[in-house]
């Protein structure tokens, strides 16, 4: 897969953390005399009294690291990050260590310290996948680092397709296979929807059946929204919608033959063939259904990969040891070893996939949860893509928020999202407003570019 554009990262954090490194190799007591300090902002650490695996992760990280010690500062609001961190960063008190909403932004406040010669020959580093490591990049200089990894795709209950005398869609399907698989097993009187949803189909699409073409179109800084791929995209959403195989879009009368008074509950009583969502839920999977499922990703078998991303403030005195934090709570083999092992021992979720290629990492996370689809997904790094929301500059606004100036239903300036929706919906035809919608996406996007020159 081709670059998206070579920056990306982000994730969010909420709290800080203070670390501290031993100079002078003596006893513990020194060691805490003689400590450096970091502060590290992440909404992921919850409270003392959930003690939840990250909390648990950064005792150990203390226990491991005597020379560093951790204090929790929450002086970074999860109600308003970006404006938060700038706030920080223009009183002198920018946390040495913090998440990324979007790495544009970070990038375009220079926020950012150049992390490249930190990670040069760093043997964890160069286990993380080589399209995640792209995603890092900005001119040549890794400037964020992956803390969290999940696929999206589709979950297939088996069970539904096994029952109907159906052939069970498999990791890799091509799009013919499925579509026909949503068909054939969707039956919404008996209370059965081949799929939860449509709308991720236009993001995904393109890419299945164009191997040139990333998420929503995108790749090396253009969109392809008046293609033959996004048409064909937004014909499938449609078809799905207008002939009620999607549970979402069915009416409430139509939804009462359901079991589940939500999309997630009706997936769990076994009424959705082929849920679209993302691996962040296959430990509740696996504990939750009664029934056989699998990942089987998108059509075509190409992975799609969500990171989140953390970065190191370029004002930060002590960048050696944030590295060394943020590698042993994400992506080092040492502190996932410790990840697992609390996991076990504890109770605890296994929260993300593992950040790396590394097999021996691969192989513990899938000691504790085996599903063979996501290991498959893990063997289609190579011609994987990521989902852009958090590292392409004017993503939100060229899939979302841009106004389009087209009036639908009650709205007078619809946004691209809308108008999407509407193409979806068979309000308005995509044919009339492709172009438009391609020159609107790139231009927002080379708005946001021109930000970082």
């Amino acid at each position: 897969m081709k670059k998206f554009w070579s920056i990306l990262g982000v994730g969010t954090l909420s709290l800080s953390l203070i670390a501290c490194s031993d100079d002078s190799g003596d006893s513990a007591e020194n060691s805490s005399e003689d400590a450096v300090t970091i502060k590290v902002a992440s909404w992921t650490f919850g409270t003392e009294e959930e003690m939840n695996l990250e909390r648990l992760m950064l005792e150990e990280f203390e226990k491991e690291h005597p020379d560093i010690k951790v204090e929790l500062d929450e002086t970074i609001s999860n109600d308003d990050w970006n404006g938060t961190l700038s706030a920080a960063a223009s009183s002198g008190a920018m946390p040495d260590v913090f998440m990324i909403p979007q790495v544009p932004t970070a990038l375009s406040n220079d926020w950012l310290m150049d992390l490249t010669e930190l990670t040069a020959d760093d043997e964890d580093f160069a286990h993380i996948p080589e399209v995640v490591k792209e995603t890092v990049m900005h001119k040549d200089q890794v400037v964020a680092l992956p803390v969290a990894q999940h696929f999206l795709g589709y979950f297939v209950n088996k069970n539904l397709f096994n029952e109907a005398n159906l052939d069970v869609p498999q990791y890799g399907t091509d799009i013919e296979t499925f579509k026909n698989a949503i068909k054939d097993v969707s039956d919404t009187p008996n209370g059965i929807a081949g799929t939860n949803h449509p709308f991720s189909i236009p993001d995904w699409y393109p890419s299945a059946v164009n191997n040139e073409l990333g998420w929503y179109t995108f790749n090396e800084g253009t969109y392809q929204l008046d293609g033959q791929e996004f048409r064909d995209a937004v014909a499938l959403s449609s078809d799905i919608i207008s002939n009620k195989y999607g549970y979402e879009t069915l009416t409430d009368e139509e939804k009462a033959n359901f079991q589940g008074e939500d999309p997630e509950q009706v997936w769990q009583q076994g009424g959705v063939a082929l849920k679209w969502d993302g691996t962040w839920g296959t430990a509740d999977m696996l504990e939750r259904l009664d029934f056989e499922w699998d990942f089987v990703g998108i059509p075509g078998g190409r992975t799609v990969i969500v990171n989140d991303y953390m970065g190191i403030s370029k004002s930060s005195e002590n960048a050696e040891a944030a590295y060394e934090f943020i590698k042993f709570m994400s992506f080092g083999e040492e502190g996932f070893t410790k990840r697992v092992e609390l996991a076990e021992a504890e109770g605890k979720a296994l929260n993300s996939l593992p950040v790396t290629t590394n097999e021996a990492m691969l192989d513990l996370y899938f000691d504790v949860l085996e599903v063979p689809g996501v290991r498959l997904a893990y063997e289609n790094l190579d011609n994987a893509i990521t989902e852009p929301v958090k590292i392409v500059p004017g993503f939100a606004q060229s899939r979302w928020e841009a106004p389009t100036g087209v009036a639908v239903d009650d709205k007078p300036n619809a946004t691209i999202n809308e108008l999407i929706d509407a193409f979806t919906r068979g309000k308005l035809k995509l044919e009339d407003y492709s172009q438009q919608l391609d020159a609107l996406a790139e231009q927002s996007y080379e708005d946001a570019v021109s930000k970082l020159e």
